[in-house]
């Protein structure tokens, strides 16, 4: 795919941070990397791919659990090395059930559950993850 803009992939060993937002409730589901691969896939098929730094490929964000994220809007930073996707997603983007990562907050010297659970788990990934 061409584009008239260039993603600074270089600047991050070749892979940069993605931040995915829900499109209609503007709530963060998660943080995640991409790299060149991953972002013209993403681009090409308006499905979210990602690069996993533990296994070290690109993988369709959903591709176990069937929770894919379909890509309505790609916002680019500044210095053109980081990506914002808005996404319509089908269930949670939590691989522990939640609909966002960021289901825990911090209150004092704790860390609190502030989410619930979209599903369970144990029955979509059986203990795998």
């Amino acid at each position: 795919m061409n584009f008239d803009f260039e993603i600074d992939f270089k600047k991050g060993n070749g892979i940069i941070p993605v931040i995915i937002q829900d499109w209609k409730t503007n709530e963060v589901l998660m943080q995640a990397y991409l790299n060149k691969e991953a972002f013209e896939k993403t681009m090409q098929e308006k499905r979210f791919y990602y690069f996993s730094r533990s296994q070290n490929r690109v993988k369709l964000k959903g591709e176990v659990s069937g929770n894919v994220q379909l890509v309505k809007e790609v916002f680019v930073d500044c210095d053109n090395d980081c990506v914002l996707l808005k996404v319509e997603p089908k269930v949670g983007a939590c691989h522990k059930g939640y609909k966002s990562c960021f289901y825990r907050k911090i209150e004092g010297d704790k860390l609190v559950i502030a989410g619930k659970k979209v599903f369970d788990p144990e029955k979509v990934y059986g203990g795998k993850k």
